[in-house]
């Protein structure tokens, strides 16, 4: 920036320079000629401090003509705003202490070269008081100007931004303070280039802001812009283009008009803006000549009622863009400045005359075009009657005159200029004799001059507070207005529907649309998504045109482009905008899954210990001692167990409880089971033995026992201790048929592995259903092998059943557990119910019974006689009867009596007939 900057003033240097020279060479011409310098035209004021003006007095003109015709608002009136100013201040005695100021004021013609050439003349006197001295002409003489020049203290104007860019690059090298009343290009407030440039309009960054304000406030996302080419219209609309794009809006097409466009172009750009019918809205930052032909374009087109524009300042409230274009530019916002209408002035403008009016060279000019005359020429007379000739004497009536829009700008410019200079003068002790013509003003610095400007605050009396930011800008204050027609007078108009002073002020309902409705137009490529939905852009990557694609049940929206997962356990918030945790369930126990199977456990747990208790009371008689009191006792605690997991399996699932139920069960089964095989293999082992010989079966005591089934219990405790050591216990969030909004809080164990942990139990089941069936026939009188088949043949459908429940109950975890739980105290109701029923009637409602004796009936005995051989046999038999008195274990019992059933079979099967009942059942042996 630096290296730029000093390349742009070495540039401005040497063209000063050539000027400079220029200037010499031309009053040396001039004195060689005893001629005069021809000074441009100029309105002006003699004061002590002279001020510079620079106003659009004319239009631009065509081709090489510089100039076209008068300005009659934005030239005349302005520069009457200036004399006006200059008057109120003379008379005001509140400030200057008698300084009076006076003013030379030159025409730009709205060009930056032309008001670039008429603002040398303001630095003429620098070059005059510096270097003319060293200067002589061609006959000796010394080079000097009929009129010497005055320094200018500082410059109001200009009024388009691309003149007061170019003067101010001027007169910064001169340090010279200009302050403009209507240039708001961004650009001007870049003070490393424009330090000496001040303004008391703000830049068209506030009045973009503005813009994308009401672009927002009717939520349009999808917009249009034209701009006009040079420093107004493209840094204006690059500022809006900012600030849309941080405001999510998109823009269709973004044109420029160039600086000399045809007719044509504006067909273009017409063509073009239809082309994307969903951009209904037009941004426009263009100056008002390019308004014009931009709406002619569209009249011309036919295309009324298609777009609503939104124009900055350039276009405004003036009458030439919508001229003959009033139904295209219907429903139009525009932005105007907020300005206050200066009653005084307008009795001023009003009592002009250009008989009195003299300092004014242009009001003749001005008071033609507005009256539509001709003055009188003497030398070339006006002969053609259908002229008009001007009187002087015309009125200038209100119908005709309006005051202009930045007229307050111009007043509040030239006071801060005035009040600046009033503090310099008074802090620098310059001109303060009130008697006496200052002649100290070349004591006033443009350097000092400027911080005093920029440190300038007032009130102007007219509702505004004149200020400048660090920039030299003045702060941002708009009006917002509506093109519409007057349903009483039936004429279109600019109506005033709100403002924008930092934030936007509408009102909505006073509004009339293009079209002349009261609907808000829609300017949007798709319409928006639902909280739901997330936007999808195409690959063109226009991120104004999307497809909405609706989220998960279990996503939120991270933004309008992305969903995003919860995560596990949690899920959106009904906005879609976060995620909250879900509530963790599992089984309570005051719910009626929780109070059955805790129900049926607690009257097994009764029922148990009251078989315990019993058998604990009665554990000396014969009944508890026939049916083996070491296995029934480890029998019931495995009951007791299984009863217990029940509550075990209904806690809420924790490390410590899923380890216990992973071990618990499968440890109650094995006990049951264990039990039960060791018990119905030594009964099958003590009858296939005694078929076979007289001897005893090996390991049939009571001790012995109760070592097999605790072998048989370890190989389950050391299958679950590796299953716990290979899948440590733990929780885990389960999901329900996918549902991401129900969370079930279960153990870690999956459902299949927890069966496969049963397989151990069910083998045991097997193989004790295989030796109850083989046992089937044995006398009850002897054993209670077919209680233990009636309780096996339960437990198999039992099993069977349990499966496919609770692999078809995976989706209700409720019914799961109280399926598990009821199973698991039916297997044990099943053992506990067929096994001791039995014995339990005998001990309380048969005691008779419940003594030492052989109750095995043989009726065989009582109805033939046997043959020698065959009592021989049974001789031993005999002595087993004897021997049940003395004592002998219930196992003992057992096997001798089923050597006597063997014995009277054989010999029946050689001597005599066995009956047929007696002879199945032993058969079946």
């Amino acid at each position: 920036m630096k290296d730029k900057n000093h390349k742009w003033c070495c540039t401005w240097a040497s063209i000063c320079f050539r000027v400079y020279v220029a200037i010499i060479k031309f009053e040396c011409t001039v004195c060689a000629s005893n001629s005069s310098h021809i000074a441009p035209i100029s309105a002006s004021i003699e004061g002590d401090v002279m001020l510079g003006g620079l106003f659009p007095v004319h239009q631009k003109g065509d081709g090489d003509i510089p100039c076209g015709i008068i300005n009659a608002d934005r030239g005349i009136q302005r520069v009457e705003a200036m004399l006006y100013t200059l008057d109120r201040i003379r008379k005001d005695n509140t400030i200057l202490n008698g300084i009076t100021i006076g003013a030379t004021i030159f025409d730009t013609c709205a060009r930056g070269t032309y008001a670039l050439e008429q603002s040398l003349e303001y630095i003429r006197a620098s070059f005059t008081s510096t270097d003319a001295s060293e200067y002589v002409c061609q006959d000796g003489s010394k080079a000097e100007a009929k009129e010497e020049p005055k320094t200018v203290a500082g410059v109001i104007g200009g009024s388009y931004s691309t003149v007061s860019i170019q003067v101010a690059n001027l007169l910064r090298l001169f340090k010279i303070p200009q302050i403009s009343y209507a240039s708001t290009s961004a650009q001007l407030s870049d003070k490393s280039r424009y330090e000496y440039f001040a303004r008391t309009v703000p830049p068209d960054t506030f009045q973009a802001l503005a813009m994308v304000d009401i672009v927002k406030a009717f939520n349009w996302t999808y917009v249009s812009t034209v701009a006009s080419a040079g420093e107004y219209g493209v840094p204006g609309i690059e500022y809006f283009q900012k600030e849309a794009a941080k405001r999510n809006v998109c823009l269709a097409e973004t044109l420029k008009v160039s600086t000399n466009p045809t007719s044509a172009e504006y067909d273009t750009i017409i063509d073009i803006l239809v082309k994307k019918n969903n951009a209904r809205v037009v941004i426009l930052f263009l100056r008002e000549e390019d308004a014009k032909g931009l709406l002619d374009a569209a009249t011309n087109k036919k295309i009324s009622g298609k777009f609503t524009w939104i124009a900055a300042d350039g276009w405004g409230t003036q009458q030439s863009p919508v001229k003959r274009n009033e139904q295209a530019a219907e429903g139009a916002l525009t932005i105007i400045l907020q300005a206050t209408v200066i009653p005084e002035f307008d009795e001023y403008f009003l009592g002009l005359k250009p008989s009195t009016n003299h300092r004014n060279p242009w009001f003749r000019e001005y008071w033609s075009n507005i009256h539509s005359c001709l003055w009188a020429d003497p030398v070339n007379p006006i002969t053609d009657p259908s002229v008009k000739l001007c009187t002087g004497n015309e009125v200038l009536s209100r119908t005709r005159y309006q005051q202009e829009s930045k007229v307050q700008f111009i007043y509040d410019a030239v006071y801060a200029i005035a009040h600046a200079i009033d503090r310099l003068t008074k802090d620098h002790n310059i001109c303060q004799s009130k008697h006496k013509k200052c002649e100290e003003h070349h004591r006033i610095k443009g350097a000092e001059l400027k911080e005093y400007i920029l440190n300038t605050t007032f009130d102007d009396g007219y509702g505004a507070q004149v200020k400048f930011d660090k920039s030299g800008d003045a702060f941002g204050r708009y009006s917002i207005m509506n093109y519409q027609l007057d349903r009483e007078t039936r004429q279109y108009e600019y109506k005033k529907v709100g403002s924008w002073v930092s934030s936007l002020d509408l009102d909505i309902e006073s509004i009339v649309w293009t079209g002349g409705t009261k609907d808000i137009p829609i300017s949007r490529c798709s319409t928006p998504c639902n909280f739901d939905e997330m936007k999808h852009v195409g690959e063109d990557g226009d991120m104004c045109c999307w497809i909405c694609i609706k989220c998960q049940p279990f996503e939120y929206l991270a933004d309008e482009y992305k969903c995003k997962d919860c995560g596990e356990g949690r899920w959106p918030t009904e906005n879609r905008k976060s995620c909250f945790a879900l509530e963790e369930q599992y089984m309570e126990f005051n719910t009626v899954y929780a109070i059955v199977p805790l129900a049926l456990s607690g009257f097994g747990i009764m029922i148990t210990m009251l078989v315990i208790i019993t058998f604990l009371r009665y554990n000396d008689t014969p009944v508890v001692m026939a049916s083996g009191r070491e296995l029934s006792y480890m029998l019931l605690t495995g009951c007791l167990f299984c009863y217990l997991m029940t509550a075990i399996l209904l806690l809420k699932p924790s490390q410590i409880t899923c380890a216990t139920q992973r071990f618990g069960v499968g440890f109650g089964f094995a006990i049951i089971y264990s039990s039960l095989l060791t018990k119905t293999n030594r009964i099958s082992r003590i009858f296939d033995s005694a078929r076979r010989s007289a001897r005893r079966p090996p390991f049939i005591s009571p001790k012995s026992q109760i070592v097999i089934s605790i072998i048989l219990v370890s190989l389950q405790v050391l299958f679950t201790v590796i299953w716990l050591v290979l899948e440590p216990p733990g929780t885990r969030l389960y999901f329900p048929n996918g549902k991401r909004d129900e969370v079930i809080l279960k153990c870690r164990t999956e459902d299949l592995s927890f069966l496969v942990s049963l397989i151990y139990n069910i083998i045991l089941i097997i193989i004790c259903t295989f030796y109850a069936i083989k046992t089937r026939k044995i006398p009850e009188n002897f054993n209670e092998s077919k209680f233990i088949g009636f309780a096996m043949y339960t437990t198999c459908i039992i099993w069977l059943a349990f499966v496919p429940i609770y692999f078809g109950t995976l989706n209700s975890f409720q019914v799961q557990i109280t399926t598990l739980c009821v199973s698991i105290s039916l297997s044990a109701s099943v053992a506990l119910v067929c096994l001791f029923t039995p014995k339990m009637y005998i001990i309380f409602f048969q005691p008779e019974k419940n003594v030492r004796k052989l109750t095995m009936m043989m009726n065989s005995m009582h109805r033939k006689t046997i043959s020698e051989t065959t009592q021989s046999k049974f001789s031993n038999s005999i002595d087993v009867h004897n021997s049940i008195d003395n004592g002998n274990s219930p196992a003992e019992l057992i096997r001798l009596n089923v050597q006597h059933f063997a014995a009277k079979f054989n010999a029946d099967s050689t001597t005599e007939t066995v009956p047929a009942t007696e002879k199945d059942s032993l058969a079946s042996l």
